[in-house]
């Protein structure tokens, strides 16, 4: 039987000043609150006033995370409320700056499970705890070694997983009840934190090969077998193993990398938000991508597959992408090229002047893109000479700056229009507010995976999905166009993240009926709109 002070201090039940008097008597904590009862909608205005006294960003990151640890129906009614506001601080950017300062600021595990490699035989008995008897339906994990923008950060980086599952539940109505945030600490290549006697996590450097997989096989193995109806979640994970660990599991349970999967989705629905501006084809462009790791290569890859279902051949597609990383342009006859780079390296024949294409530049001079997506992490690299002579080649040229936090962006939008008077279709990785040039108001679009991730995985549980598949992948990114009234002078290439609720409903049912199509679930499913609402769950009293 649960006790009064364990109600009280539990966030999934505890109601605050909300409980009622009769709730009080029943649950034997009458006393134990001040005698007023407050409304929801009472407590959210006391709490969000409170919030804006706050003087940072990150101190409005922490008091709200004190909230989450203590009541989560009121932690998401208060974010439903503000949901733009809220979403820079309760994920990017602000919590890169928890994330780095995470050890530090320790106060709480919010309800996550740390899983040591050092200690594998935890695992089992870890995941179990951590659910504490709720049916666990969504993982996201991570073992942090490419956080965001800023690297490898360790046993911290649980915060992203847990700032993942607030905007699973924010945007699509994932029951936090369903969710668990894992970080797997294989150890950190991070020397500021081997260094830090504060640090939380395991003190050696990251362990690599056979162990580490066999690490991560077996934490698959046991999530997998307590919880039957997982949809499995991987974040931030580094580049030697985020598309190894992808590949491995995608064909076999439901599966899902955002950095990979989630970065291509919402760029590739950018890129048909332009193509809706420009009236042009998808087939037609020319395809830069400034910096090759992870998300690089799975944005390529996915805008690649896009290309070829609208019907062109493998090797018409593969000619139209250029990806440049910090070899230069990638050759296919480079002796270190990732799996993922290895498709889209170009050969040096093609190239009079293959020796100088060591810089963006000199690629950008040489192959005239039509689209530049920058995955780099090198803040201010879309120089002014570059975008201009970019924008010499094209009439509307696409640029996307997805680089972040802030401090990392290839260029700020407000540089970019004025650079190409106005004609450029800007997509950015970080919030940006719109832009006033010549008259014009360019609302600028956010390709944050946020658009599509929370409504990617509420359809596919909902509709009881064996595998998360290109098909299922594609109609999320399909699902976004029409949103945006394209015709609007200065029109952005995606909705507004204050539209989040809705058109992350739009992508669930997408994602879910491609799956039904399919018949890839594992329970007859005939309405998936019934489904969604079925498991949606909103934060009331």
């Amino acid at each position: 039987m649960t006790s009064p002070l364990q109600i009280l201090n539990n966030p999934f039940l505890n109601k605050g000043t909300g409980f009622t008097m009769e709730e009080r008597t029943e649950l034997g904590i009458a006393g134990l609150l001040p005698p007023k009862v407050q409304t929801l909608e009472e407590q959210a205005d006391q709490t969000y006033q409170q919030y804006l006294s706050k003087p940072s960003d990150l101190e409005k990151r922490l008091f709200l995370m004190e909230i989450f640890n203590t009541n989560h129906t009121l932690f998401y009614y208060l974010f439903s409320q503000h949901v733009v506001e809220f979403m820079p601080i309760v994920y990017d950017p602000t919590i890169a700056d928890t994330i780095e300062n995470y050890s530090e600021l320790f106060v709480d595990p919010q309800n996550a499970v740390y899983l040591s490699i050092d200690q594998p035989d935890t695992i089992e008995s870890a995941l179990k705890a951590g659910a504490d008897g709720r049916d666990i339906q969504l993982i996201v994990v991570t073992d942090s070694e490419g956080i965001l923008g800023i690297g490898d950060w360790g046993t911290n980086g649980v915060d992203i997983a847990v700032g993942k599952l607030m905007v699973y539940t924010a945007a699509a109505g994932v029951n936090p009840e369903n969710v668990l945030p894992v970080v797997l600490d294989t150890g950190t290549n991070n020397q500021t934190l081997l260094d830090d006697p504060l640090y939380l996590g395991n003190r050696h450097p990251r362990v690599r090969g056979e162990k580490f997989y066999s690490f991560v096989d077996q934490f698959v193995q046991k999530a997998e077998g307590l919880f039957p109806n997982l949809y499995l979640h991987w974040e931030d994970f580094g580049r030697e193993n985020a598309a190894n660990i992808l590949d491995k599991y995608k064909n076999e349970i439901t599966t899902f990398n955002d950095d990979i999967q989630g970065t291509g989705i919402i760029a590739l629905a950018a890129v048909l938000g332009a193509m809706n501006i420009t009236k042009e084809k998808i087939t037609d462009q020319t395809y830069l991508c400034f910096g090759a790791g992870s998300a690089g290569a799975g944005i390529a890859n996915r805008m690649y597959e896009e290309m070829r279902q609208e019907g062109l051949s493998e090797a018409d597609a593969r000619k139209r992408f250029y990806l440049v990383d910090k070899q230069g342009l990638l050759f296919d006859d480079m002796d270190d090229l990732t799996p993922e780079q290895k498709p889209f390296a170009r050969q040096r024949s093609e190239f009079d002047n293959a020796d100088d294409l060591k810089d963006l530049l000199s690629v950008v001079k040489t192959i005239h893109p039509t689209i530049m997506v920058g995955t780099s992490t090198q803040p201010g690299s879309f120089t002014e000479e570059i975008v201009k002579e970019m924008a010499a080649h094209t009439e509307r040229p696409i640029i996307f700056p997805l680089s972040n936090p802030t401090k990392l962006a290839e260029a700020k939008a407000e540089d970019l229009l004025a650079w190409t008077d106005g004609k450029a279709l800007i997509a950015t990785g970080i919030p940006v507010a719109p832009v006033e040039y010549k008259g014009v108001t360019y609302e600028i679009g956010q390709a944050n995976n946020a658009l599509v991730y929370p409504g990617l995985g509420l359809g596919t549980i909902a509709a009881t999905a064996k595998l998360l598949n290109d098909e299922m992948i594609s109609a999320a990114a399909h699902s976004l166009g029409g949103i945006v009234d394209s015709s609007q002078p200065g029109a952005a290439v995606l909705p507004p993240v204050s539209q989040l609720t809705k058109f992350s409903e739009t992508v669930a049912i997408a994602t879910g009926q491609s799956a039904i199509d399919q018949g890839i679930t594992k329970q007859p499913v005939t309405d998936i709109k019934a489904a969604i609402e079925e498991l949606k769950w909103t934060p009331k009293y």
